[in-house]
């Protein structure tokens, strides 16, 4: 019986045979409805009054602490911690030896000598793993999302986003919300709890990230929706929360880039056979056979801006000398914006004797955890689609895409939408591939949060 990732490898053949065969269902967040309202509704909200997002259940929290935690963390993060002081937060980017993206989460900055990592599985395990290999004084405490963890989670964690959150959060709380820059910390009184909270822009407008015990949830919870009823807000549900990054530009789900580095081999060795890495199911139409193919830098898609060399870390000397070979530039993140007519006829196809187009689920319409799709300018590759779904803000399908730097905004591209020949993953149905033309546009898409929120 398989025990660990490197064991299904084996038996599979290749990453990429291991990923595009697994039977795990796509991830969506945990205990969580699809919908409260309807998600059409609840995608609007974030733009028109205010939205409550939960995010309670869906991620990992690990909480790094000791004397050595800073240096820990030095190691492992591209970005520097050299002015990062206790209640301040950053995006925690990891890379291997190769300066591929293992992944990203925020990382609060909660105590001296205290750190907690929010977020999806390959970094939370690529710091644990790490910490676990001795020489530094460090103490973990982990815990996982609800799809995994057995009980109730040990924080609640709230978002409250929208042009009316910061008028929320001042009903909520009694005061007006004090004047914070992005990713500072504060604290707050809500429904007679102590909340933590994050100053956040997760759907490009000023908003705030809250958490605290469990314990509290119910306090907060119903404070919260109190404060936000006069104001519109809606509870989003699951199927309009996995859309916001098509809005906000976040590339949520790279391909870990652990599957190939000899120097790796330890890692894979001691990652199990049911973690993520091992059965998150990778699809599209993008069928490469070697899964560096799908590998992205940070550089691919938009953290440029805060790698740092000002210490050492894994991946430093990849980062460098892709610098100094200008393939830093070499790829850039964007906006795919899908045409309309050839969305509806693809998914008109359905009603038509033969066979059709790969079913578009809706909102969120990526039927794998590491989606990747062609990107075709003319009869060349220029790039992948990753997630995609329908945005009712922008009133188009989205998608987010790395693509070569020389495809200009603006360009007109084709996306093989289906997969050939088809995988035995359960949400893959008999299909035809079909080209679904698309405007590249910015990412993020929408403008405030390209070019404002983040200096506020």
């Amino acid at each position: 019986m398989p025990k660990h990732l490197d064991d299904l490898i084996a038996a599979a053949g290749s990453p990429v045979r291991l990923l595009r065969d697994s039977q795990s269902r796509t991830a969506l967040a945990a205990r969580l409805p699809a919908e409260f309202t309807n998600w059409r509704d609840e995608q609007r909200s974030w733009r028109h009054s205010a939205v409550l997002f939960t995010q309670s259940h869906h991620m990992a929290d690990l909480v790094l602490r000791g004397t050595d935690a800073r240096r820990l963390v030095e190691r492992l993060a591209v970005n520097s911690v050299a002015d990062f002081p206790v209640d301040m937060a950053k995006q925690f980017v990891a890379v291997g030896p190769d300066g591929h993206l293992i992944g990203d989460n925020i990382m609060f900055h909660t105590a001296e000598d205290e750190y907690h990592f929010v977020g999806l599985p390959p970094t939370i395990n690529w710091i644990e793993y790490q910490a676990q290999l001795g020489g530094d004084e460090v103490e973990l405490e982990r815990d996982d999302d609800s799809s995994v963890r057995r009980g109730d989670p040990r924080f609640y964690r709230y978002q409250v986003q929208g042009p009316r959150a910061l008028e929320v959060m001042a009903a909520a709380t009694g005061a007006a919300p004090p004047q914070l820059r992005f990713f500072q910390m504060t604290r707050f009184t809500i429904g007679g709890k102590p909340v933590r909270a994050l100053r956040h822009g997760m759907v490009g407008t000023p908003g705030f990230e809250l958490w605290g015990p469990w314990q509290d949830d119910e306090a907060v919870l119903a404070a919260l929706l109190a404060a936000g009823e006069p104001f519109g807000m809606r509870r989003s549900g699951a199927a309009a929360y996995h859309t916001n990054t098509l809005e906000s530009g976040w590339l949520s789900r790279p391909v870990p880039a652990i599957y190939t580095d000899p120097a790796l081999a330890d890692y894979r060795a001691w990652l199990p056979a049911d973690s993520y890495e091992a059965t998150a199911p990778l699809g599209g139409s993008l069928d490469a056979d070697d899964i560096a193919d799908f590998y992205l830098s940070p550089y691919d898609v938009g953290y440029g801006r805060i790698v740092s060399f000002d210490h050492d870390f894994i991946g430093r000397a990849a980062l460098q000398a892709a610098v100094e070979s200008g393939r830093d530039r070499a790829r850039r993140k964007v906006t795919l914006v899908w045409d309309g007519d050839d969305v509806e006829r693809a998914v008109g196809s359905m009603f038509h004797p033969g066979l059709g187009a790969k079913h578009f689920n809706l909102p969120l319409s990526r039927y794998a955890d590491f989606q990747h799709d062609r990107v075709l300018l003319g009869a060349e590759t220029v790039g992948m689609s990753t997630i995609v779904g329908y945005s009712a803000n922008f009133r188009a399908m989205l998608s987010l895409a790395v693509v070569d730097a020389a495809v200009p905004d603006g360009a007109e591209v084709r996306v093989v939408w289906g997969e050939d020949p088809l995988s035995h993953k359960l949400q893959v149905e008999a299909h035809r591939q079909v080209e679904i033309r698309a405007r590249v546009a910015p990412a993020p898409l929408d403008d405030f949060a390209r070019g404002e929120y983040r200096r506020d």
